[in-house]
């Protein structure tokens, strides 16, 4: 090779497992001007002529390859758009994860537009040619000398926090669990001063400012602790990354940071947005400069430079857990990218999870609550002596109705529901079978009131239905959905606006004139002031779904509504009890998620211990077992225990490995080896044809094992 030659080390872009390391390439001398690491090209592969597109991800003047090396086809964008520090958090959570590091980087790095990107260029040129025009030697408010938050006190404190609290958040490498106040916060306008220009008259006048009053706002308390502390950092000319679970809590998070006047610093990343707005505002974080990106679980992967802090709210929301290969969750590349870069990492939620509170346990993360400690109005209908209460008979028992009817002279009344729709289940009214469709067999509902029960999975109408069992013809409501009850609720309170809020009906906002709000869990809107009460029903059917989650996540269910509610509004909690119901009374989550933490340890289930799961044709699963405990070391061994395999039909099979947290490196690489080792096996010819390509699917820290 010459001495001057160029090797380019390139990522493939590829789903294949034995592809996942980097391949060298030589430079062509016309793409070395280009061919700069984090750049976009597309390289040859050696079999039939084929190419692919990857990512350059070093350069070096030499390579290992002893062989002839193939040449960089094109360098199709100049622009480093994968950045060293993202490309080693993807590779990072990838050898975690037993995944390929080209599943995390297109999570990370959006589709390429070429209009978008020119056009960014552009504005860039631009804007570089007038700074250095208009350069006068003043110093920016975020230039590198720039004093950060943790090197000055703090102007004030978060609000509802004690000033020790707000400085140990803005410590440098600072990590907490962040307790929300369980209420909302009315952030009084701020009037805004416009300059005018004067009107050409015969005799000159000098324009007055105006002042234009800006309308109140109003957020969850945990929306303004999240701005409060990303405007600090900011303001020490850091960058920071904000991830939400959806776009209801998105927008209520840029209402407090417009309020606090950080609208032009944030840039939005997130589901919604169309593709080429989404690589715009990717460009944005790019650039470099203090930025604020707001997102959903993807954002913990912005490309911002100087990162100072990473927000994750509400990390037990399933929301924050990625549904594509490897499945990182948010929470754990926030940890490990809070890790590489050491900058603030907080987790604010209202209930805290138990991955959370095991981090607290050990230490890693410090544990920061509102001063002084507030407690809302929780009234669980079963401890009353309500004549409703002990059968539960009633499913708005009188003490709610009461409660609904006294509130609404004050404001808008929160009624939270499980199920969306009119009738999402019916049953046989004579043998209470669930009723089933007669083309499918899926089950049955009614979506709107004076529609016909119809197949949830066909659509098929049920017109002549008749119960397989009794061959009775009458269904009855085997649950009632947020429409049915709006039906039930506006004949109960003629007179008052009946609003639903669900999937098919998103409202983010409502106003504060009187109302009943009939939402379902997570799709409840913030009032304007606040819920004048909040009642949460239907908990017992919430409780009765088969999940090892299930408490932890109809407790945050439950919080999360109550902490819309305005101070010292009342909190109705029907037909739930025990320790969930006390928890909620006493508003005790961290002590309620420590208590889970004990018993799954006592269990052996997350997040005590790590959980992967191997799926795939029995052969391939039993062999992928025996070869892992050939590779575990003696020590290693009894730290690691599996459970199966068990059918799961169509010749698949399933089992789970349960792993302590000290050895799951050393699980996480050879099951990625034996991956690989499957992936590239002999396809054998039988029978005249080939047998069918090779099957296996591994992933750690399956969430839906325990659905």
């Amino acid at each position: 090779m010459a001495a001057s030659a160029v090797v380019a080390r390139v990522m493939i872009e590829s789903p294949l497992p034995q592809l996942d390391r980097l391949f060298d390439y030589l430079v062509p001398d016309s793409l070395r001007a280009e061919a700069q690491p984090g750049v976009r090209v597309k390289v040859p592969l050696r079999s039939a002529g084929r190419s692919a597109r990857g990512y350059i991800i070093e350069t070096a003047p030499v390579s290992d390859f002893e062989g002839s090396l193939s040449e960089l086809d094109e360098v199709i964008s100049p622009l480093p758009v994968l950045t060293p520090d993202v490309w080693r958090l993807a590779r990072r959570l990838a050898d975690r994860a037993a995944g390929s590091a080209c599943d995390i980087v297109r999570l990370a790095v959006p589709p390429r537009f070429v209009r978008v990107e020119k056009a960014h260029v552009a504005a860039r040129a631009a804007v570089a040619h007038a700074d250095v025009s208009g350069a006068d030697g003043r110093t920016s408010a975020h230039a590198p000398g720039a004093t950060l938050p943790s090197e000055r006190s703090p102007e004030r404190t978060f609000t509802g926090y004690s000033l020790a609290d707000t400085r140990a958040l803005l410590e440098p490498g600072a990590r907490a669990a962040v307790e929300a106040k369980p209420t909302v916060v009315e952030l009084v306008a701020k009037p805004t001063v416009v300059e005018l220009e004067a009107k050409p008259t015969v005799v000159e006048l000098e324009a007055k400012p105006t002042v234009v009053e800006s309308a109140a706002v109003t957020v969850p308390h945990w929306a303004l602790t999240a701005a409060e502390a990303a405007s600090a950092v900011h303001a020490g000319g850091e960058s920071v990354i904000v991830a939400v679970p959806d776009y209801r809590d998105q927008l209520v998070l840029e209402n407090a940071l417009e309020w606090l006047g950080l609208a032009e610093s944030v840039v939005r990343l997130d589901a919604r947005q169309a593709r080429a707005e989404r690589y715009a505002a990717f460009l944005t974080a790019l650039d470099g400069g203090p930025r604020i990106v707001v997102g959903n679980r993807s954002s913990v992967y912005a490309p911002v430079s100087d990162l100072g802090l990473i927000i994750v709210v509400d990390d037990s929301d399933p929301l924050q857990a990625e549904p594509l290969a490897p499945y990182v969750h948010a929470r754990d590349a926030a940890l490990v990218r809070q890790e590489q870069s050491g900058s603030r990492l907080l987790f604010v939620s209202v209930s805290r999870s138990t991955e959370v509170e095991r981090l607290v346990e050990l230490g890693f993360l410090r544990q920061v609550g509102p001063t002084p400690r507030y407690l809302p109005r929780v009234v669980p209908t079963a401890e009353l002596g309500d004549a409703d209460a002990p059968t539960n008979a009633a499913r708005i028992p009188t003490a709610a109705w009461r409660t609904a009817k006294e509130a609404l002279a004050e404001g808008p009344v929160l009624i939270q529901v499980a199920r969306p729709g009119y009738a999402p289940v019916l049953a046989c009214a004579s043998c209470s079978t669930p009723a089933s469709c007669a083309v499918c067999s899926g089950p049955l509902r009614i979506k709107r009131a004076g529609e016909p029960a119809a197949c949830t999975l066909c659509g098929a109408l049920a017109v002549r239905w008749s119960c397989p069992v009794c061959q009775g013809t009458t269904m009855r409501f085997g649950a009632v959905g947020s429409a049915r009850t709006a039906d039930e609720l506006g004949r109960a309170f003629p007179g008052v606006r009946v609003i639903v809020a669900d999937g098919e009906h998103q409202h983010t906002e409502v106003g504060s004139k009187p109302a009943i709000v009939v939402a379902t869990r997570g799709a409840e809107p913030v009032a304007a002031g606040g819920y004048a009460a909040v009642l949460l029903l239907d908990g017992p059917r919430m409780l009765a779904r088969e999940s090892l989650r299930v408490a932890e996540d109809c407790l945050r269910w439950w919080s999360n509504a109550i902490a819309l509610a305005r101070p010292g509004a009342p909190t109705v909690l029907v037909g739930v009890g025990g320790p969930l119901a006390r928890s909620l009374v006493t508003w005790q989550q961290p002590g309620f998620a420590r208590q889970e933490l004990t018993d799954r340890r006592a269990l052996r289930f997350p997040p005590a211990v790590r959980l992967a799961t191997v799926t795939g044709a029995p052969d391939a699963v039993g062999a992928t077992l025996a070869d892992l405990r050939g590779l575990l070391d003696p020590a290693e061994s009894p730290k690691v225990d599996v459970l199966g395999p068990v059918p799961l039909g169509d010749g698949v099979e399933r089992a789970v490995i349960r792993f302590d947290y000290a050895v799951g490196a050393a699980v996480a690489r050879h099951l990625r080896a034996l991956v690989i080792k499957n992936a590239t096996r002999r396809r054998r010819r039988t029978g005249g044809s080939f047998s069918p390509p090779p099957t296996l699917k591994v992933r750690l820290d399956d969430s839906e094992i325990m659905e």
